[in-house]
């Protein structure tokens, strides 16, 4: 529950940076991006934000659903999502995409598995 949480907690700090933290030194250095690229690119990084959003509040979803099996499906579900994200990313984005989302998930998805 704790590597959720976390995954969940890494999220909605993607999700600020994403949404409100774009074009600040802050969000152009987690992104690598100049003020230029990161204002012709700020509704959409608005847009990925929300989408991390989601994700972690699926996450804490399942960590707050009162049934254990619901709530263990929630957590491969979104976990999964989390992971093809990153993978994705890491892919077509950025290689540190692979670090920071896809293999967090990967951790916390077998160590969901291993407890259930």
């Amino acid at each position: 529950m704790v590597l959720v949480a976390l995954i969940a907690i890494e999220h909605i700090y993607i999700l600020v940076l994403e949404m409100f933290l774009w074009t600040t030194p802050r969000g152009m250095k987690a992104f690598g991006m100049k003020p230029e690229q990161a204002a012709l690119t700020k509704v959409m990084a608005a847009n990925q934000g929300l989408y991390n959003g989601f994700l972690a509040a699926g996450l804490i979803w399942s960590l707050l659903h009162p049934d254990a099996a619901f709530a263990f499906q929630l957590k491969l579900f979104f976990l999964v999502c989390v992971l093809v994200a990153g993978l994705y990313g890491g892919a077509t984005a950025s290689r540190k995409i692979f670090v920071i989302q896809a293999l967090p998930a990967a951790i916390a998805l077998i160590a969901v598995l291993l407890a259930g």
